[in-house]
C-alpha cells in the first residue's frame, strides 16, 4: 500500500478537484473568480459564510470514481458563547444516490480532534496541521454518485470555510471496493460494568479500519484497564477479538506516563496507525474573571487497523471496558466517552441513530 516503487507506473483515470471556485470539478473551470486584482486572482477561495441552521454541499460527483483527499479548515469560535464550532459543524456523506448518510460526525472528531478544540495529528490517513488544516487520506470509491455537504448546527453564522476536495474519475466501477463509513457516537456519563458501544448494528460485508476516542475521566486514579472487543458474523456472549488494555489498543503500554523528579508525567504522541495527540486538564481556550480553568481531564487517541483491518462477513459489534485501577485494585468507573468509528462495508449500510442535539455534543 505505501510502497513507492509504484509511483511510476501510468494509471487510468481523470485527476479533478471540487472547492468554491470550481464548485463541480469541472475541467478547465478552476479558479476563473475574479478579485480586486482582476479575473483568476483568488477571487471566491471559501464559502464566505454558512448561516445558523443551513446545509451547504461541498460536493456533488457523478461516478465512478474515489475520492483521495479532502483537505479543510475554519475557524474553532464565532464568539465566547459559541467556542465549539468543530462540534457545531456536521460533516456528512452520501454515497451513490442514498438517502441516510454513509458518515455523520462532527467536523472536528471526524478528523481526531475533539472536545471543539483543535491539534496536531500526524497520521497516515488523517493529519491535522498548523492552524487547523484537516486533512483525510481515506480512499472513498462510489460508483455513480457521491454527495457530501457540512451543515451549521450552531445559533450563530460561521464564515471563511475553505475546503478542497480531490478525485479520481474512473472509466469503469472499482470492482470488490467498499464504501467508506464513519460515525460519531457519545455516552456523557458510561454505565457503571456496561461496554461503552463503539460501533453497533453493522449488517453486510467489510473490514473496520478505525477508532478515535476523545475520553474526559470522570473519576481519578487509572482510567485504561478496560478491553476493546470486536464481535464478530453472530458472536453474541462473547468476542472473536479481545485486547489486553485501552493503552494497548492504542499502542502504548503501562499506562503513558513517565517519571521526571518524582512527579508522573503524560506522554502524548502521534505515530503512522497510533497516538495520543491531546492531554489537557485546564481549559486555555477561554479566560474568565469568575472562575479559574480548571477542567475535567481531556485525552484524545487513534487507532488505525491499515495493517491489520478487522474482517466481518456478515455483521459487526465494537466496544470499550470502563475498567480502572488504583491502590484498591480493579475498578468499574464511569466516564465521558465519545467516539468515532471508520469502516468499508457494502451497501446498504443500517441507518445511524439520531445525532446527539448541538449542546450535547459539547465538552464538559
Amino acid at each position: 500500500m505505501f510502497d513507492i516503487s509504484g509511483l511510476p507506473y501510468l494509471k487510468n483515470g481523470k485527476s479533478r478537484s471540487i472547492n468554491w471556485e470550481n464548485r463541480t470539478g469541472e475541467k478547465g473551470k478552476g479558479g476563473m473568480e475574479e478579485s480586486v486584482l482582476g479575473p483568476s486572482r483568488k477571487g471566491s477561495p471559501c464559502i464566505p459564510e454558512i448561516k445558523a441552521g443551513d446545509t451547504v454541499t461541498l460536493a456533488q460527483i457523478t461516478g465512478p470514481g474515489v475520492i483521495e483527499h479532502i483537505w479543510m479548515t475554519v475557524t474553532d469560535k464565532v464568539s465566547d458563547r459559541n467556542r465549539y464550532v468543530l462540534r457545531d459543524l456536521v460533516l456528512r456523506m452520501y454515497w451513490d444516490e442514498e438517502e441516510t448518510p454513509s458518515v455523520e460526525c462532527p467536523l472536528g472528531d471526524f478528523f481526531c480532534c475533539g472536545f471543539g478544540v483543535s491539534y496536531l495529528v500526524n497520521s497516515i490517513p488523517v493529519v491535522v496541521n498548523p492552524t487547523r488544516g484537516f486533512n483525510c487520506y481515506f480512499p472513498m470509491p462510489f460508483q455513480r454518485a457521491a454527495k457530501i455537504t457540512i451543515e451549521n448546527q450552531c445559533d450563530e453564522d460561521i464564515g471563511a470555510f475553505f475546503y478542497q476536495i480531490d478525485y479520481c474519475l474512473k472509466e469503469e466501477p472499482i470492482q470488490d471496493a467498499g464504501y467508506f463509513h464513519a460515525l460519531w457516537k457519545r455516552q456523557r456519563i458510561t454505565e457503571k460494568g456496561e461496554d461503552y458501544v463503539i460501533l453497533d448494528k453493522v449488517r453486510g460485508k467489510g473490514h473496520y479500519v478505525g477508532t478515535y476516542m476523545a475520553l474526559t475521566t470522570l473519576e481519578r486514579y487509572w482510567y485504561g484497564e478496560g478491553e476493546v472487543k470486536f464481535y464478530l458474523d453472530g458472536d453474541e456472549q462473547y468476542p472473536t477479538i479481545c485486547g489486553t488494555g485501552t493503552e494497548d489498543y492504542f499502542g502504548g503500554a503501562w499506562s503513558f506516563a513517565t517519571q521526571e523528579k518524582g512527579r508522573t508525567v503524560e506522554n502524548t504522541y502521534c505515530t503512522p496507525f497510533l497516538g495520543y495527540p491531546y492531554y489537557s486538564h485546564h481549559d486555555t481556550f477561554i479566560h474568565n474573571d469568575y472562575h479559574n480553568d480548571d477542567q475535567m481531564p481531556q485525552r484524545s487517541f487513534y487507532r488505525w487497523h491499515i495493517m491489520d483491518p478487522v474482517l466481518f462477513q456478515e455483521d459487526l459489534k465494537v466496544t470499550i471496558q470502563q475498567i480502572g485501577v488504583s491502590h484498591g485494585g480493579l475498578f468499574e468507573r464511569q466516564d465521558d466517552v465519545a467516539t468515532v468509528a471508520y469502516w468499508y462495508q457494502s451497501e446498504p449500510h443500517t441507518a445511524f441513530d439520531r445525532l446527539l442535539e448541538r449542546k450535547e455534543r459539547w465538552p464538559r
